[in-house]
């Protein structure tokens, strides 16, 4: 439990509480764009419905957008979390059929994964649809990987496919962890300079930390069925990392 209490001493969240309902497409649509218009003249101005800060013109206080690197940033990391629980929908979808059949018991706990994760992958189509994100054009490859990571180490049982869930939140804790750091060091820095920080990013950083908080319940479930007991542990353990890493680098960049 050493590597959980890691990921959670930097930052100190309290959980959500966990409702999704399912997702199972992406649907990509117009990209929202709002304009406000002063008193003083007819003079526009349009910004990028993401986070920003706001500074004053004409008396009147305006969303400033983020820069283009923290645009690419976001991009990068939305776009990412989208793929990632894309596939892990589809890990549990493989794994419970051959675990529910052999361990009835552990239908409700599969059940309540999967449908968190349907809720998570849910909101990252909504975040990439409102912002024009297009999603990895690793997709298709993605989702062949993740089924066949989830039918396999489903086959192999109880404790190995827990071990594939130790394995994979481990990594996206870690993932989600970074993510948080960064956004919040972008508030720290814009209420440094005396600017307004748009809810919206705001909405984002609690997002991501509700997020990353059930995905590290999942990894507290996980050992708590006998994760490590599974064979061979080390080497499951270690490719499936490898492999969410190597994913992660792939989806970032295209």
């Amino acid at each position: 439990m050493s590597t959980l209490r890691a990921l959670r001493a930097g930052i100190n969240v309290q959980r959500s509480v966990r409702s999704h309902p399912r997702a199972t497409t992406v649907c990509v649509q117009n990209f929202s764009v709002s304009s406000t218009q002063t008193n003083q003249g007819s003079e526009t101005f349009e910004t990028r419905s993401r986070g920003g800060t706001t500074e004053e013109i004409e008396g009147k206080k305006r969303t400033k957008p983020l820069t283009p690197e923290q645009h690419a940033y976001l991009d990068s990391a939305l776009r990412v979390n989208q793929a990632g629980e894309l596939a892990a929908t589809l890990i549990y979808t493989a794994q419970t059929p051959p675990v529910v059949r052999a361990h009835p018991h552990l239908r409700p706990l599969m059940k309540h994964m999967y449908d968190q994760e349907a809720g998570h992958f849910k909101t990252f189509n909504a975040l990439l649809a409102k912002h024009r994100i297009r999603p990895t054009v690793m997709y298709p490859v993605w989702q062949a990987a993740a089924t066949m990571l989830g039918w396999a180490t489903g086959a192999m049982g109880r404790e190995a496919a827990m071990a594939c869930t130790e394995a994979v939140e481990t990594e996206i804790g870690e993932h989600y962890n970074g993510q948080v750091k960064v956004l919040l060091q972008w508030l720290k820095e814009m209420e440094a300079r005396g600017e307004e920080v748009d809810p919206e990013l705001k909405e984002l950083v609690v997002t991501i930390k509700r997020i990353r908080d059930e995905e590290l319940e999942h990894l507290d479930h996980a050992v708590e069925q006998d994760a490590k007991l599974a064979q061979p542990y080390e080497l499951l353990n270690n490719v499936i990392r490898a492999g969410c890493r190597g994913a992660i680098r792939i989806s970032e960049r295209i």
